[in-house]
């Protein structure tokens, strides 16, 4: 879809058209909306911005980020006339300069809501104790053109000089979240836009306070990257330095962050002056007294049951000595790349949650249902089900899914039976000012063709392409790297961008080099396994997102294929649909611990070997040149994760190489695999 401005005339007859075939009866559109969504488009087009009121809401608390996400999304309906200011990681002000539109950043972010106020019909007030019913309020808000409010807020803004009279109070009326989600199916669904799903957590975690000093102690850590538990076994570790205070917290986090192998621990037991005070395994009944934080940690079944935390993730424990304690041991089964640490004073919790706004003005803008249930929970599952099936395939799913990685996996999978695709966005801020901006970049030239030789062709390719918000925040920070451009560099992204964020492509290709290229992330126009997709709606698909493809010059996909989270090969049909319908001369595939090339039926297809570091890139590099004849090309592909790794990564490491490593671009490496392999040019 092109992000342009739309004439009144033809606003009025393509706006918000919400039909979704036989699954749905066409939605009435917003009062005042300028929204356009003609059939074939993916995502709405919003209109072009011209002047923006900006609202630093950064350190707002989490029901102020609710109310102004949803004023935002009914304001920006009829234009986008609010921007939000939600985050820093890439730069306040980067994208907001990027855009061809004036604005004011307002002292007061309360004086944009006198602004906008008759644009407002009342409040929809959630319930504190029932988190879920945040996104039932969200949902609500968008149809009765409403804000999403707290309890307290509430007060504050039924008073003087706002008045806004109460719309709907859910308090009281749910009892948990499948019953919040339950009622709002059966008396909200009918009424929202059935061309796309909203999948949002409820609240998140509060950001620790500003300069909260650090008091933890290191009192073991693993110092080289271990990723095969090999270093798995019971270690005794001292606390005695400790008992001079009541409680002891001691927290697992991960010795190197970027690259995803964090503490692992199967049983721990705390012993005060040799008697057992804690005795527990990770996931059991028995844990839960002791455990504090549990952060962004999770519980496996495998190795016998463990708790683990990767990257910038941890879980931490409280122990209480008995008083008088000299001796405080404590005895961990753990492995991989551990780092323990202990302190007395008490730390921030994660467990503090507030409302958050990214994406609820999307939400509330399109009038799209929101909701957040869990597909590994069977009465949860019970409900996504039922609400995909009401939606025909071809449908996006923006947002995510509770649980990380299980979530991941199984959500996905999930979706995908139902023909509906993922765009992970429930991190991306004002995308109804990005829907309204337009392209106007032009589609790369081809890179140089490389000459076929007996060497080893290497070509990186970064992950998280499925993911908008990467585009908007982690992208923009790699992209901006300075020895970016020095080695040649395939970038996974969205071809959706086209339709959800147009200034963010022009950026991108605005100021690529030779040696970038953009190809499209997982698994084409959207995320979704295609041996989960029904395989009679496959092609359609295909067929009706080519374009895309087309339009942004990603000719080349990556594909995961996954079942009950095991990476598969595509079968012989769906490898035919790609190469049929998408017409490309190679595809990308999983994310595995090795990288082979396979020719199916003519079409080339490349295991992707998913790297975390710089030690893991010169390691794959090393093993593949040991088992290589130098007799005929090698073909590596490594994925390079995005969190962990930099182009100066990259680049360091491929300055280092000897000559018989080449790196190439994702068209030169599969041009060259065809000719290896005496396949026709593409």
């Amino acid at each position: 879809m092109i992000r342009k401005l739309t004439a009144i005339s033809l606003a009025v007859v393509s706006t918000l058209s919400f039909s979704a075939g036989s699954y749905a009866q066409p939605q009435p559109a917003a009062q005042g909306s300028t929204i356009s969504w003609p059939d074939k488009q993916q995502l709405p087009t919003f209109k072009q911005p011209k002047q923006l009121e900006v609202a630093d809401i950064y350190d707002a608390p989490g029901d102020v980020k609710l109310l102004f996400s949803t004023l935002e999304g009914i304001v920006n309906r009829k234009e986008p006339r609010i921007y939000l200011l939600e985050n820093k990681e890439e730069g306040k002000f980067k994208w907001l300069n990027d855009l061809d539109a004036d604005y004011k950043v307002r002292d007061d972010y309360f004086d944009i809501l006198k602004q906008f106020k008759k644009e407002v019909k009342g409040l929809i007030i959630y319930d504190p104790n029932v988190p879920d019913s945040v996104n039932v309020a969200t949902t609500l808000a968008g149809l009765r053109d409403s804000v999403a409010v707290s309890p307290e807020l509430a007060k504050k803004l039924q008073a003087a000089p706002y008045s806004f009279k109460v719309i709907e109070d859910l308090q009281g009326k749910f009892k948990d979240r499948v019953d919040a989600y339950t009622w709002q199916y059966e008396n909200l669904w009918k009424e929202t836009t059935h061309r796309m799903l909203v999948g949002l957590s409820p609240e998140v975690s509060a950001r620790p306070p500003a300069n909260q000093p650090d008091t933890y102690k290191v009192v073991a850590q693993e110092e080289t990257e271990e990723r095969d538990a090999k270093n798995r076994k019971v270690y005794d570790l001292d606390l005695s330095q400790f008992v001079a205070k009541p409680d002891v917290f001691v927290k697992f986090g991960d010795a190197f962050t970027k690259d995803g192998w964090g503490s692992a621990v199967h049983e721990i037991t705390v012993k005060a002056d040799g008697e057992t005070i804690a005795h527990f395994l990770p996931g059991t009944a028995d844990e839960k007294p002791y455990l504090y934080d549990p952060q962004g940690s999770q519980v496996s079944t495998g190795s016998g049951g463990h708790r683990f935390a990767d990257g910038g993730n941890y879980f931490t424990y409280k122990f209480t000595p008995p008083a008088g304690t000299t001796q405080l041991t404590m005895s961990v089964e753990m492995w991989n790349q551990y780092k323990v640490s202990a302190t007395n004073d008490q730390p921030f919790s994660s467990q503090t949650k507030e409302p958050y706004g990214y994406l609820r003005d999307y939400a509330v803008a399109n009038k799209a249902m929101v909701f957040w249930l869990d597909s590994n929970d069977p009465a949860e599952k019970e409900l996504f089900e039922k609400i995909l099936s009401d939606v025909k395939p071809g449908t996006p799913y923006l947002g995510w899914f509770s649980n990380d990685f299980q979530g991941e996996f199984s959500g996905v999978e999930i979706a995908s039976n139902h023909g509906v695709y993922v765009l992970a966005a429930d991190w991306f801020s004002n995308l109804t000012v990005f829907s309204g901006t337009k392209p106007s970049f032009s589609k790369p030239k081809a890179p140089k063709p490389v000459k076929l030789d007996n060497k080893i062709y290497v070509t990186y390719t970064f992950s998280e392409g499925d993911n908008l918000q990467y585009n908007q925040h982690r992208l923009r920070i790699l992209w901006d790297d300075p020895k970016r451009g020095q080695v040649p560099i395939n970038w996974t992204s969205s071809p959706l961008l086209y339709d959800a964020a147009p200034a963010m492509l022009n950026y991108f290709y605005g100021t690529a080099t030779a040696n970038d290229q953009i190809i499209a992330g997982p698994s084409g126009a959207g995320y979704f396994y295609p041996a989960a997709w029904p395989e009679k709606a496959l092609a359609d698909f295909l067929k009706s997102t080519k374009e895309y493809l087309t339009k942004t010059g990603m000719n080349i996909p990556y594909v995961l294929n996954r079942l009950n989270g095991e990476n598969l090969p595509l079968s012989k049909a769906n490898n035919a649909a790609y190469r049929d319908l998408y017409d490309v001369p190679g595809l990308f595939i999983g994310w595995d611990n090795f990288t082979k090339v396979d020719i199916v039926d003519g079409l080339p297809t490349s295991n992707i070997q998913g790297v975390g570091s710089a030690n893991d890139v010169k390691k794959a590099l090393a093993d593949a040149k040991a088992k290589w004849d130098g007799k005929s090309p090698l073909f590596v592909s490594l994925g390079i994760l995005a969190w962990g790794m930099t182009p100066t990564d990259l680049a360091n490491i491929s300055a280092e190489l000897d000559p018989s490593y080449q790196v190439v671009l994702a068209d030169q490496y599969f041009s060259l695999i065809r000719e290896a392999n005496k396949l026709p040019k593409k």
